[in-house]
Protein backbone atom coordinates (compact mmCIF):
# COMPACT_ATOMS: atom_id res chain seq x y z
CA UNK A 1 0.00 0.00 0.00
CA UNK A 2 2.88 2.35 0.80
CA UNK A 3 4.38 1.96 -2.68
CA UNK A 4 1.04 2.78 -4.31
CA UNK A 5 0.74 5.96 -2.29
CA UNK A 6 4.34 6.91 -3.15
CA UNK A 7 3.64 6.22 -6.82
CA UNK A 8 0.47 8.34 -6.61
CA UNK A 9 2.36 11.21 -4.98
CA UNK A 10 5.14 11.00 -7.55
CA UNK A 11 2.67 10.92 -10.45
CA UNK A 12 0.71 13.84 -8.98
CA UNK A 13 3.89 15.91 -8.62
CA UNK A 14 4.88 15.19 -12.23
CA UNK A 15 1.45 16.15 -13.56
CA UNK A 16 1.48 19.28 -11.41
CA UNK A 17 4.91 20.28 -12.74
CA UNK A 18 3.82 19.63 -16.32
CA UNK A 19 0.65 21.71 -15.92
CA UNK A 20 2.57 24.56 -14.28
CA UNK A 21 5.20 24.54 -17.01
CA UNK A 22 2.56 24.53 -19.73
CA UNK A 23 0.61 27.38 -18.11
CA UNK A 24 3.78 29.38 -17.51
CA UNK A 25 4.85 29.04 -21.14
CA UNK A 26 1.36 29.93 -22.41
CA UNK A 27 1.23 33.03 -20.22
CA UNK A 28 4.69 34.09 -21.35
CA UNK A 29 3.76 33.79 -25.01
CA UNK A 30 0.54 35.77 -24.46
CA UNK A 31 2.47 38.45 -22.58
CA UNK A 32 5.05 38.67 -25.38
CA UNK A 33 2.30 39.11 -27.98
CA UNK A 34 0.51 41.76 -25.91
CA UNK A 35 3.70 43.72 -25.23
CA UNK A 36 4.65 43.63 -28.92
CA UNK A 37 1.23 45.08 -29.74
CA UNK A 38 1.67 47.82 -27.14
CA UNK A 39 5.16 48.68 -28.42
CA UNK A 40 3.81 48.98 -31.96
CA UNK A 41 0.96 51.22 -30.78
CA UNK A 42 3.38 53.40 -28.80
CA UNK A 43 5.62 53.73 -31.85
CA UNK A 44 2.69 54.95 -33.96
CA UNK A 45 1.67 57.45 -31.26
CA UNK A 46 5.22 58.79 -31.13
CA UNK A 47 5.39 59.06 -34.92
CA UNK A 48 2.04 60.87 -35.07
CA UNK A 49 3.23 63.28 -32.37
CA UNK A 50 6.39 64.05 -34.33
CA UNK A 51 4.37 64.61 -37.52
CA UNK A 52 1.97 66.90 -35.64
CA UNK A 53 4.92 68.87 -34.27
CA UNK A 54 6.33 69.45 -37.76
CA UNK A 55 2.85 70.34 -39.02
CA UNK A 56 2.47 72.91 -36.26
CA UNK A 57 5.86 74.40 -37.06
CA UNK A 58 4.97 74.69 -40.74
CA UNK A 59 1.63 76.31 -39.85
CA UNK A 60 3.33 78.80 -37.53
CA UNK A 61 5.81 79.65 -40.26
CA UNK A 62 3.01 80.16 -42.78
CA UNK A 63 1.11 82.43 -40.38
CA UNK A 64 4.26 84.42 -39.71
CA UNK A 65 5.00 84.82 -43.41
CA UNK A 66 1.45 85.96 -44.17
CA UNK A 67 1.58 88.48 -41.33
CA UNK A 68 4.99 89.66 -42.52
CA UNK A 69 3.35 90.89 -45.72
CA UNK A 70 1.62 93.68 -43.80
CA UNK A 71 3.77 94.03 -40.69
CA UNK A 72 7.49 94.31 -39.99
CA UNK A 73 9.19 90.98 -39.36
CA UNK A 74 9.40 91.40 -35.59
CA UNK A 75 5.69 92.30 -35.41
CA UNK A 76 4.69 89.24 -37.40
CA UNK A 77 6.83 87.05 -35.14
CA UNK A 78 5.30 88.63 -32.04
CA UNK A 79 1.72 88.11 -33.24
CA UNK A 80 2.51 84.49 -34.18
CA UNK A 81 4.04 83.87 -30.76
CA UNK A 82 0.98 85.31 -29.00
CA UNK A 83 -1.32 83.11 -31.10
CA UNK A 84 0.74 80.02 -30.27
CA UNK A 85 0.76 80.92 -26.56
CA UNK A 86 -3.03 81.33 -26.58
CA UNK A 87 -3.43 77.97 -28.30
CA UNK A 88 -1.15 76.36 -25.70
CA UNK A 89 -3.19 77.82 -22.84
CA UNK A 90 -6.46 76.64 -24.36
CA UNK A 91 -5.08 73.14 -24.91
CA UNK A 92 -3.69 73.02 -21.37
CA UNK A 93 -7.07 74.02 -20.00
CA UNK A 94 -8.81 71.39 -22.09
CA UNK A 95 -6.46 68.71 -20.74
CA UNK A 96 -7.34 69.47 -17.12
CA UNK A 97 -10.11 67.43 -15.56
CA UNK A 98 -12.81 69.04 -13.47
CA UNK A 99 -15.25 71.94 -13.67
CA UNK A 100 -12.56 74.63 -14.05
CA UNK A 101 -11.06 73.02 -17.15
CA UNK A 102 -11.78 76.03 -19.35
CA UNK A 103 -10.28 78.58 -16.95
CA UNK A 104 -7.15 80.28 -18.29
CA UNK A 105 -5.03 80.71 -15.19
CA UNK A 106 -1.75 79.66 -13.69
CA UNK A 107 -1.43 76.13 -12.22
CA UNK A 108 -1.08 77.34 -8.62
CA UNK A 109 -4.26 79.43 -8.49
Amino acid sequence: MHSTQTLDNHLTEQVERAVRATLREELRSELRAASAKQRRRAMFYAASGAAALYCGAALALAIGLVLALGLPGWGAALVTAVLLAAAALILRGAARPGPDANRLSSPDS
